[in-house]
């Protein structure tokens, strides 16, 4: 006889049934798999190419800041919305790195603990049930989550290669345009690596008036783009703090996963609304944490240095892979390198999607990997990778390469 609690669990979590799926996801597939791979092999280095955390600590003036900061009596206390210097200082990171015009920090920029709680509060202030948040998929699925959970519909736009990795926003039908509300887009993107374009923005935005609908620009990734590329928000565009807002991690930019910093940042009313909802779940972030990321905003330098890390491993990356059969070219954004899975090798062994390939991947070859099948069948190599010098960056890759050659793929 199940416990009278079993009974009591929300629909949106799995009611009466909470605990008892056997369905094993993705993320715990891998987990198991490396398992297995690490006792079958012991000797032999799990190179880890999953984790979407880069493997940097926070700067030594970032830490330092924190701690002076967390020593003072001033700082013991709640911030609820936010600390002001921060909310000006990320005012002027938009203006100085992505060319957005006047913020004003009092009305139209607030702080979130981290991108994630953002995503997850904004259906709180805006979703009723039947209301549609269009989600981009493959994706990181925050915000379409909590829309489910209070009795919204999500509708997923699939993000296809032959599209430059841009949804096709013209494919959506009446009554879903009538009955959106959000529309989520993230650029850099999480886990294609594309970037979007001005061009692409403007649509957005002419989209978003003509069909009175908020655009949530999830822009983590924002900074980290290569080539001669120009970091470009959502709010760079004329016409954007119209109709949507922006949100701003530092936990790529500046290497401070673990920390829990992000902001909001556009339309006054969006930006209130969120405001509003977040008051009644938190009492903001610990003080001394907001000042190092003062710190952190005033020193775009710092995010020079990640960016340049990042696209020399992703450089080495596509070569290697290139090398070895993959058709893949170096991305533009992000830590991410997006690749289609092969359908099997010249030996014989057969994947009939990147999951199964993904895990052969871990299981043989102790190279971990996540796979997407939204979207078609593709996984994703982050170069977030530990490494402890560009020597070693170097080694990690000929290794890599060493151990996919002993294959020939068949695409």
């Amino acid at each position: 006889m199940d416990n009278y609690i079993q009974n009591l669990f929300a629909e949106r979590i799995g009611g009466k049934n909470f605990g008892k799926d056997t369905v094993i996801y993705k993320f715990e597939k891998i987990k198991r798999a490396k398992r297995e791979a690490i006792k079958k092999y012991p000797n032999m280095e799990l190179i880890d190419m999953g984790v979407g955390e880069p493997d940097w600590m926070a700067e030594p003036e970032v830490i330092e800041t924190l701690y002076s900061e967390a020593k003072k009596w001033e700082n013991r206390g709640y911030t609820d919305n936010g600390v002001e210097e921060f909310k000006i200082a990320a005012s002027n990171y938009m203006k100085k790195i992505f060319r957005v015009k006047e913020l004003d920090p009092e009305k139209e920029v607030n702080h979130g603990i981290g991108s994630k709680p953002i995503l997850a509060l904004l259906p709180l202030a805006f979703i009723n049930p039947g209301d549609i948040t269009i989600m981009t998929v493959p994706g990181y699925p925050v915000l379409g989550t909590t829309t489910k959970s209070v009795g919204g519909e999500v509708v997923n736009l699939p993000l296809l290669e032959e599209n430059n990795f841009l949804p096709d926003l013209d494919s959506l039908t009446e009554d879903q345009k009538k009955r959106a509300k959000l529309l989520y887009l993230n650029y850099p993107n999480n886990p294609t690596g594309a970037i979007a374009t001005e061009e692409f923005y403007k649509k957005v935005i002419k989209f978003a008036k003509e069909n009175d609908i908020i655009v949530i620009s999830d822009e983590a990734y924002a900074a980290l783009v290569f080539d001669g590329e120009k970091p470009l928000s959502f709010l760079s565009v004329d016409g954007a703090k119209e109709v949507g807002v922006a949100i701003q991690s530092l936990s790529k930019a500046y290497n401070m996963t673990g920390w829990r910093m992000a902001f909001i940042a556009g339309n006054e009313l969006a930006v209130k609304g969120f405001a509003t909802v977040k008051d009644n779940n938190d009492s903001g972030q610990f003080a001394a944490i907001q000042k190092a990321g003062i710190y952190c905003l005033n020193h775009p330098e710092i995010t020079e240095k990640t960016v340049e890390k990042y696209s020399r491993r992703h450089g080495l990356l596509a070569k290697a892979l290139q090398e070895v059969g993959f058709k893949t070219k170096k991305p533009k954004g992000t830590f991410y390198l997006y690749l289609k899975s092969p359908k099997g090798t010249k030996a014989g062994v057969k994947f009939n999607n990147a999951e199964e390939f993904s895990q052969y991947l871990i299981k043989e070859k102790l190279i971990s990997t996540v796979p997407w099948d939204d979207a078609g069948n593709y996984v994703r190599f982050s170069v977030t990778f530990v490494a402890k010098d560009e020597k070693d960056e170097e080694r990690v890759i000929e290794e890599i390469k060493k151990r996919l050659s002993t294959d020939e793929y068949i695409f």
